[in-house]
């Protein structure tokens, strides 16, 4: 099943992680096809957990040597901590493809977030031409938000940078994350938000017009952003 707006195209697949583990290798093999890498910014989540748990069976699918590995935001804590998304995108299944170290990318506000926002702002700039990734993989919280642009908070109103710190009052935290700015320069961009929990906010985002929640002023200027849903956070919107 699938819907089509302006701004979205949204599908509802048997197998949503699935799919995303096809739609994530065909974007890679398209990209390498055409300018020789793949760039991808990962997000973290139950959802895309299991997309790489699902991605480390790929060893032989594609040529992980051209594979460039960013993330979409970070928490400030170390990189062996088990809530930082570069741990668990790692331990779940990218430690277990040949992806040269060098071109992982790590978010680094450990110590000094916005010292950190600003070298991988820098880093950017360096690695991705134009800023424009090839995929950005991103999810949605219960509240609406997407990587760390929460609601209500200061990083929602960024127009020119690339990636700041944000403090997150509602979580009593500062974190690292991308801005709406770079988020529509990529190409692609798929959303993975799945389970009851998220069927209410998936029916309040889809049916904004006011951008009231982050994930739905989510933009890109290459193509509808992608929504991978399954049949329970997908209820409202086959009912109504």
């Amino acid at each position: 099943m699938s819907f089509e707006s302006a701004m979205r195209a949204i599908i509802v697949p048997e197998d949503p992680v699935e799919f995303a583990k096809s739609f994530f290798l065909e974007a890679a093999k398209k990209a390498i096809e055409e300018h020789g890498s793949f760039s991808v910014a990962l997000s973290g989540g139950s959802t895309p957990k299991a997309l790489y748990g699902k991605l480390k069976e790929c060893k032989d699918s594609l040529d992980w040597s051209k594979v460039k590995l960013f993330f979409s935001d970070e928490r400030t804590v170390p990189p062996t901590d088990q809530d930082s998304n570069y741990h668990m995108a790692i331990t779940s299944g990218f430690e277990a493809l040949p992806i040269p170290k060098n071109q992982i990318f790590r978010m680094k506000g450990e110590s000094d977030p916005a010292k950190g926002a600003k070298e991988y702002e820098e880093l950017i700039k360096k690695e991705i031409p134009e800023e424009r990734f090839d995929l950005i993989l991103l999810g949605m919280g219960d509240d609406g938000h997407t990587a760390s642009l929460f609601p209500g908070t200061k990083a929602l109103d960024e127009t020119s940078r690339l990636v700041v710190e944000n403090e997150v009052p509602q979580k009593n935290t500062v974190r690292i994350t991308f801005t709406f700015p770079l988020l529509k320069k990529a190409k692609n961009i798929m959303f993975l938000a799945t389970g009851e929990g998220k069927r209410e906010m998936i029916s309040k985002v889809f049916k904004d017009i006011n951008d009231t929640y982050p994930s739905g002023r989510v933009r890109c200027d290459h193509s509808k952003v992608l929504w991978v849903l399954d049949k329970a956070s997908a209820a409202d919107l086959q009912t109504n």
